[in-house]
């Protein structure tokens, strides 16, 4: 039996039932300065369970590339900075095209369990932030400092100082917005 329909809400619920299909969802961009402590924290936790983030770049020939960064510091003003000692692909990139996107997953554990078995997330799973590459200088003492306490805990490791000894150089980011991840219902209340 066939349905009519008489009016436009009517005919999106039927194509949606139709087509097994969810509503809209939610707009996924933030306000970046309204929610920067926010983000910052987010991104707190996204190097305690990963001990990197992913930076997105672009080349002179418009292939996608990714970069892991493990020194990627944010600051209290929308701004941050890596350390540039190892990164080969995202300097070179920066050349040509300085826009970047910054991808945190909180990938722990207990945070994925309790929101599976709540069905839903109380904070956000993931998040991209978007920028412009600046620069590459000298870090300060002050960032040196930051570095040096973030991988403290590795202190008396052989790799430490393979990995993090000799930070001289670091690169500034602009931040220009963030978008949260869109995983459905999970999210749909963020």
């Amino acid at each position: 039996m066939k349905q009519y329909v008489t009016d436009a809400k009517s005919l999106l619920k039927l194509q949606q039932k139709q087509n097994n299909l969810q509503p809209k969802q939610k707009e996924i961009t933030m306000e970046l300065k309204s929610n920067w402590k926010e983000i910052k924290k987010h991104f707190d936790k996204c190097f305690r369970t990963n001990f990197h983030v992913a930076i997105a770049s672009v080349d002179k020939d418009n292939n996608p590339t990714i970069t892991p960064i493990g020194s990627l510091f944010l600051n209290n003003n929308c701004t941050g900075y890596y350390f540039e000692k190892y990164p080969t692909k995202l300097p070179l990139n920066a050349e040509h095209n300085k826009s970047i996107c910054i991808l945190g997953v909180n990938s722990n554990t207990w945070f994925w369990i309790k929101s599976l078995f709540l069905g839903k997330f109380n904070s956000y799973p993931a998040l991209k932030l978007y920028g412009k590459l600046g620069n590459k200088r000298e870090a300060t003492k002050i960032e040196i400092e930051r570095l040096k306490r973030r991988v403290s805990k590795t202190k008396g490791m052989k790799g430490n100082s393979y990995l993090w000894g000799k930070m001289e150089f670091v690169r500034d980011i602009e931040f220009t917005h963030v978008e949260k991840i869109n995983l459905g219902n999970m999210t749909h209340a963020l």
